[in-house]
C-alpha cells in the first residue's frame, strides 16, 4: 500500500472500536467526540501532506524492497543526504502543527526503524524477537500506520520495583504463557493520543531489577485488542471554542492516557522482549531508540520553539513595548536560544556518526544537549510571554463579543494596537499568547517539554557521567605540566 491518505486513516479511525473512555463515558465513535475528532482531522492533514506535490518528494521515497512509496521516516540513513531526507519529513510535519503535537506519526515510526536496524541486538537474546520486530518494521512501514507507545509504569510507590508493588500487577506484566502467545495484565503510560492510532508499542526502558522479569516484556498490539481499555485525562479543551478564540489550543490537543491491560492476549509473533532483565534495561541505549527519535524531536522542538519566539515577539510588537530596552532584552535572549538549538541540530548532523552495521545516526552528544536545554529553554519563552503580555493576557473578549454591533465600537476604541494594529490583529495576538501562556492546552505543553524524555535531572546526570567516563579533561592536564617541572627542578 505504500502512503496513506487522511481519508484513509480517518476511515480505519471510524472502523475500529477501542474501549475509550473520555470524562466518565465509554466512546462509541471517535469522530463523534469534538475533542477527538479535531486531533483526528489535524492527523488526517499530516498525511495528505505525503501526497501534496509541493511535499511528496521532499518527505517520502520509493522503497526498494516494495516499489511503494513510504515516508522517510523509515528511512534507514545510512550517509548524511539520508539524514537530511528524515530531516526534512520531520520538519514537514512540525511546521505543519507549529511543533505542537510532539507525538505525530514520524516519532514513533523512527522508533520502529530504528529497532528493525538494530534487531541484531534481540538476536543476541532470542532469534525469534528479532524476527518479530523485523516482520513488525515491514508491517507498519507497508501500511503507513499510525502508533502510540507507553513505557512508564504508573506512579504508585516509586520506592519499589515492579514485583514489590502492593498488587502484583499494578505494574504491566505477564500472567501466563499460552501456545497463542502471551497473557499480560497491569497498566502503562503516558500514553498520547491513544485513541486515535492504530497500534499501540510497549517497550522497556532502563530501571528493571532482579525479580522483575514478568515486567521485562516489549510487545505491540493493534489499539482494539480485546481486553485493553484507553481512559485518558481530563481534555485540556473541548473542541467547540471557535478558532479565533482559540487557534491553536482547538486543533492540537494531544489527550494522553492511561493503558489497562486486562488479561491481553499477545500473540508470540508480536513479542520483542520477555522475561529478561538484562534484555529489558538494555534495549533503550543499545538499539538507536534513544538517539535516533531525538533527531524528530529536537527538529520538532525547534519548530516549537521559534514558534513561542515569534508569538513573543509579534506580542510586544502589536502593543510597542518591543522599543523598551528591558523587553528588547528578554526577546533577544528568545532569539538567541532559538539560533543555539538550530546550530546544535546542524552540528549533530553534520559531525553524524556510523554504526559497525552501517547505520548513520546524528551525533549523540550534541542531540542530548539539545535534550538538556529544552526544559529550560522553551518554559523560558513562556514566561517571557507572559511578561510581555502581563494583565492583557487575562481581558481579552471573545469572537461574538467582537461580532455584536453594540459593542463593537468600544472593542475597537479599547482594544487597539499600537498605531497600524487594528483591534481584532492585537486581540487575536493576545489570544494565541494567552493558548500558549495561560491556557490549560499551554500548561500541558509545557510540562511535556520538561519531562517527554524523563527527568531532566536525572537525564543531566547520566550526560555528566557519561562524559566524565569518556573524556580525559586534557587540558587541564596540559596546564598543570608547567607546575609539575618547576617541581621537579626544584629537587
Amino acid at each position: 500500500m505504500g502512503i496513506r491518505t487522511g481519508e484513509q486513516y480517518i476511515n480505519v479511525v471510524r472502523s475500529r472500536k477501542p474501549d475509550i473512555w473520555l470524562e466518565g463515558r465509554k466512546v462509541e465513535d471517535v469522530m463523534d467526540e469534538p475533542v477527538l475528532r479535531q486531533t483526528v482531522l489535524e492527523i488526517a492533514r499530516l498525511y495528505d501532506l505525503q501526497h501534496d506535490p509541493k511535499y511528496q518528494e521532499k518527505i517520502t521515497h520509493i522503497c526498494e524492497e516494495t516499489g511503494e512509496r513510504v515516508n522517510n521516516a523509515f528511512l534507514v540513513p545510512r550517509n548524511y543526504d539520508d539524514l537530511m531526507k528524515r530531516r526534512a519529513a520531520f520538519e514537514a510535519f512540525a511546521e505543519a502543527t507549529f511543533g505542537m503535537m510532539g507525538r505525530s506519526p514520524d516519532f514513533l515510526n523512527v522508533v520502529i526503524t530504528s529497532l528493525y536496524t538494530n534487531a541484531h541486538f534481540l538476536e543476541n537474546y532470542n532469534k525469534q524477537w528479532a524476527d518479530n520486530i523485523r516482520n513488525y518494521y515491514r508491517y507498519i512501514r507497508d501500511n503507513d500506520l499510525f502508533l502510540t507507545h507507553a513505557i512508564i509504569n504508573p506512579q504508585n510507590d516509586r520506592r519499589k520495583s515492579s514485583h514489590e508493588q502492593k498488587d502484583k500487577f499494578t505494574h504491566l506484566g505477564v500472567v501466563k504463557e499460552t501456545p497463542e502467545g502471551l497473557i499480560v495484565r497491569g497498566a502503562k503510560f503516558l500514553a498520547t493520543l491513544a485513541a486515535v492510532t492504530d497500534e499501540v508499542i510497549i517497550y522497556t526502558f532502563p530501571g528493571y531489577q532482579p525479580g522483575d522479569e514478568p515486567y521485562a516484556v516489549s510487545f505491540a498490539i493493534p489499539i482494539d485488542t480485546a481486553g485493553l481499555r484507553i481512559i485518558c485525562r481530563e481534555n485540556m479543551q473541548d473542541g467547540k471554542r471557535p478558532l479565533f478564540d482559540h487557534p491553536v489550543a482547538s486543533r492540537f490537543e494531544e489527550t494522553d492516557a492511561l493503558l489497562v491491560f486486562d488479561d491481553v492476549l499477545v500473540p508470540w509473533d508480536r513479542v520483542f522482549i520477555y522475561n529478561n532483565v538484562e534484555a529489558a534495561n538494555l534495549l533503550y541505549p543499545n538499539t538507536g531508540i534513544a538517539q535516533q527519535p531525538t533527531h524528530q524531536s529536537s527538529v520538532r522542538g525547534l519548530v516549537k520553539l521559534q514558534f513561542a519566539m515569534e508569538v513573543a515577539c509579534k506580542l510586544a510588537d502589536s502593543i510597542g513595548v518591543d522599543t523598551f530596552l528591558h523587553v528588547q532584552d528578554k526577546l533577544g535572549e528568545l532569539i538567541q536560544s532559538v539560533e543555539t538549538i538550530r546550530a546544535l541540530l546542524r552540528v549533530s548532523e553534520f559531525e553524524y556518526e556510523t554504526t559497525p552495521t552501517g547505520e548513520v545516526m546524528p551525533n549523540g552528544v550534541t542531540l542530548e544537549t539539545i535534550r538538556g536545554l529544552m526544559p529550560t529553554l522553551y518554559p523560558r519563552a513562556i514566561e517571557v510571554i507572559q511578561i510581555i503580555g502581563a494583565g492583557g493576557l487575562l481581558l481579552s473578549p471573545t469572537a461574538a463579543d467582537i461580532e455584536h454591533p453594540e459593542l463593537r465600537e468600544d472593542i475597537e476604541r479599547y482594544y487597539v494596537g499600537r498605531e497600524g494594529v487594528s483591534a481584532t490583529e492585537r486581540i487575536s495576538i493576545f489570544k494565541l499568547a494567552w493558548d500558549l501562556s495561560g491556557e490549560a492546552f499551554g500548561q500541558r505543553l509545557l510540562q511535556y517539554e520538561r519531562y517527554y524524555t524523563g527527568d531532566p535531572i536525572r537525564k543531566r546526570a547520566i550526560f555528566y557521567n557519561k562524559m566524565k567516563k569518556e573524556r580525559k579533561f586534557e587540558m587541564v592536564d596540559e596546564a598543570l605540566k608547567v607546575s609539575k617541572i618547576r617541581e621537579t627542578a626544584s629537587i
